[in-house]
């Protein structure tokens, strides 16, 4: 026998989410996706899973944790983590590093869109969000949750120290705005020994490839000619020189800045 379903896919396999807020206070809200939840505690934690909070502690279990701590006017510090009951070891084999350069590509596709967004609702009026922004699904219900919550409780503003007039500072140029060496790798040990590291090896292997063929310049006509073949140590030179802009390329993107173009994403 077979189903038939009306739910339609978008050309990339998205579906519609069934994002439901529970209920709300002071404290934050509650949502409900399906099996899984989404939880906003207040002022500045939000946390959930595809599972269902009463799933067995033996079944796979995941979830996200993001504390976003308002610093100053149009500036917050991420903090996240992916707690999990499976696939410990890969934490084990794993450099931090790695995951961060991946954490890195998700926060740069919200990051750009959110700073513009900050200031689409100041243009509009901070109490008057809503024309600035389309939130017609039940996915939106957390966005609407929250600005809410931000209204009745904190009369869509954070309580700075030193308030004025005009907060938000000018948008800077998209590498700064985006930069992630100041941001995050130099007050990361593991990104920034890893960068040391890299760059290290950057220079190794630009100096062996004009090494390889000075040596090849030296040597013509000699025993290691004949031992090794030019074409080889050319190719090896050559091997080399590549490999050290493919890795200064890898740092300059992965350690300082990548453009994210989201018109191609």
């Amino acid at each position: 026998m077979a189903l038939s379903t009306t739910e339609e896919y978008d050309k990339e396999g998205g579906v519609p989410m069934a994002v439901k807020v529970e209920e709300s206070s002071v404290n934050g809200f509650a949502s409900s996706q399906g099996p899984g939840y989404a939880n906003f505690v207040a002022p500045c934690t939000y946390y959930g899973s595809p599972a269902s909070k009463k799933s067995e502690k033996n079944k796979p279990h995941l979830m996200i944790v993001f504390i976003i701590v308002p610093v100053a006017p149009g500036r917050s510090r991420v903090m996240w983590a992916y707690p999990r009951n499976f696939g410990l070891w890969l934490h084990k084999i794993t450099p931090r590093w790695f995951d961060h350069i991946g954490v890195n590509v998700v926060l740069d596709s919200d990051m750009y869109l959110l700073h513009l967004e900050e200031r689409n609702f100041a243009k509009a009026g901070i109490e008057n969000w809503q024309k600035s922004v389309y939130v017609p699904t039940t996915s939106d219900g957390t966005v609407v949750a929250f600005r809410n919550w931000f209204r009745k409780h904190c009369r869509f503003q954070v309580g700075w120290a030193a308030p004025t007039v005009d907060q938000l500072p000018p948008t800077p140029t998209k590498d700064k705005l985006m930069d992630r060496y100041w941001s995050h790798v130099a007050q990361c040990t593991s990104c920034s020994a890893a960068l040391k590291a890299m760059k290290a090896l950057e220079v190794a292997l630009q100096v062996a490839s004009i090494a390889v063929v000075g040596l090849l310049a030296v040597a013509k006509g000699t025993l290691l000619t004949s031992v090794a073949p030019r074409p080889a140590v050319v190719s090896a030179a050559v091997l080399c020189f590549v490999a050290s802009r493919w890795l200064a390329d890898f740092i300059q993107k992965k350690f300082y800045f990548e453009d994210y173009v989201h018109a191609y994403k």
